[in-house]
């Protein structure tokens, strides 16, 4: 889908991972021109700018001359604040990180007063397009300047765009690890399983389908069923012992049994 910009920006994207390939396209549909592209590999800079027939790219953190309005850094959170720290702007540039868990003063030594957070609330993996109108776009900024322009970055591709705290955006991103990380962990868990005994693990999907839905419909609380909201002991031990070929998935088994009991036990 090709979206209409009334302001469009030129940006910088800093980074060549998942959140970067998904950002840059979505934001240049918007209108948006991806003007330059960094990568302290330069190689992976270039690859990345063979979609984008604007950009330059480079892997010097000397940015001064980059034509662009935005930069954002789309890379992991650990890099952050070392690249913020070497990084050089020009003047009255607007500088942003999309992680979800690091606060907004990770950037607190960049050459510049307009800081701030872009973070999309989503999963993202290289190739497989996501709807970007129903993301929530979390935003952030030290400024009055920065929280306008990224207001308008955001509400470009999407159509919640969101004003969210360093505090709120770190339990939302730890909220995200439960529902989706550990969720798709338990998702690979279940497959495994299955292929043991020669099964697919699409014969699962009218079942996690059902179980998204309700938990959407009814709220999570009124939507869990299973062996452990009912207490059925025997039913709980012996699938525990079904699994104790793997003691670290027995482990994780009885914790999370025990934990849905003890929520339900008032």
């Amino acid at each position: 889908m090709v979206y209409i910009s009334y302001v469009a920006f030129k940006i910088a994207i800093l980074g060549t991972g998942n959140v970067a390939w998904h950002l840059a396209r979505e934001l240049e549909n918007a209108g948006h021109i991806i003007s330059y592209v960094y990568d302290r590999n330069e190689e992976k800079a270039k690859n990345f700018c063979l979609d984008y027939f604007n950009a330059q790219y480079g892997s010097s953190l000397n940015l001064n001359d980059v034509n662009a309005d935005i930069f954002i850094l789309a890379v992991s959170d650990d890099a952050i604040q070392e690249l913020s720290t070497n990084i050089s702007l020009p003047s009255n540039a607007i500088l942003c990180h999309t992680s979800g868990s690091k606060p907004l003063n990770e950037l607190g030594y960049a050459p510049t007063e307009n800081i701030g957070v872009f973070y999309p609330l989503q999963t993202f993996s290289k190739g497989k397009k996501v709807d970007f109108q129903n993301i929530p776009i979390c935003i952030e900024g030290e400024n009055e300047l920065t929280l306008k322009t990224l207001q308008k970055l955001g509400k470009s591709i999407s159509k919640n765009t969101l004003f969210i705290s360093s505090k709120q955006r770190k339990a939302i991103h730890l909220a995200a690890v439960f529902a989706c990380n550990f969720t798709n962990h338990m998702f690979n868990v279940a497959q495994n399983i299955l292929e043991k005994q020669e099964m697919d693990f699409e014969m699962l999907q009218p079942l996690i389908v059902e179980t998204l839905n309700k938990s959407f419909d009814l709220g999570p609380q009124n939507a869990q069923t299973g062996p452990a909201i009912r207490k059925d002991l025997k039913t709980l031990d012996l699938q525990f012992e079904a699994l104790q070929e793997d003691q670290d998935l027995a482990e994780i088994y009885r914790l999370i049994s025990q934990h849905i009991i003890d929520s339900y036990s008032n």
